[in-house]
């Protein structure tokens, strides 16, 4: 069963958080064989408040997703991620997608 994550997050305020969490994202991405997929946030928000992005982050199994989550370089990379913006982030097992 695939795992993934998804995350709601607000404008981006810190350009510079948020490029540094890139960067960091990058190599924690291709350990975990994490696939960003592209959602149209206009498409599918229908009550928000702060929410203008909306991504979805799919991994092999949710085990990879909770793992990739737990992983300290993650961790790291998180800090730069809640510098720069806003956001919620869910871990959900299943077929979304």
């Amino acid at each position: 069963m695939k795992g993934y994550w998804i995350v709601l997050g607000s404008s981006v305020t810190d350009k510079d958080a948020q490029q540094a969490y890139g960067a960091l994202w990058a190599p924690i991405a291709e350990k975990y064989q994490a696939k960003l997929k592209t959602v149209d946030a206009a498409s599918v928000l229908k009550e928000q408040r702060e929410t203008q992005r909306v991504l979805v982050v799919e991994f092999p199994s949710h085990e990879a997703a909770i793992a990739c989550y737990e992983d300290p370089a993650y961790q790291e990379a998180k800090e730069f991620a809640l510098r720069a913006s806003n956001r919620e982030l869910l871990i959900l097992a299943g077929e979304l997608m």
